[in-house]
């Protein structure tokens, strides 16, 4: 059994560029808290094996998503759950004043940031 507290400060920085926190990780899976700055385009990517499950918990946002034949874009504020399976092309924005903090599942857990290819997205991403 483990039990964990939020960092103050990220601990890393995602392949596609929000600022995590790690929080629990396990045989299963592994738990990050996600920030992404005001204003702050990410870049795409797509996961090679794993798919992870987002629970938005403040800010406001986008994420578009791309799988196959099925393609969206979906308004992210706080209470809004969504999941990107495996193989799916994915990028997301902070359109809000605040930023966008979400709780971010991965399955099976992460094995490391050549995880995430690079796509091509439908934003410009601000970060390099």
């Amino acid at each position: 059994m483990k039990t964990t507290t939020l960092a103050d400060k990220p601990d890393a920085m995602s392949p596609a560029g929000a600022e995590i926190r790690f929080i629990m990780d396990g045989e299963t899976g592994n738990m990050i808290h996600s920030t992404v700055p005001s204003g702050q385009i990410n870049k795409a990517t797509r996961h090679k094996t794993v798919s992870e499950f987002w629970h938005v918990l403040e800010g406001r946002g986008q994420i578009w998503r791309a799988r196959e034949e099925c393609e969206e874009t979906v308004v992210l504020e706080a209470g809004v759950s969504i999941d990107i399976p495996v193989g799916t092309a994915f990028q997301y924005r902070c359109d809000g004043d605040q930023p966008l903090k979400f709780i971010c599942i991965s399955m099976p857990p992460w094995p490391g940031d050549s995880e995430a290819e690079p796509v091509m997205g439908i934003w410009e991403p601000t970060i390099a």
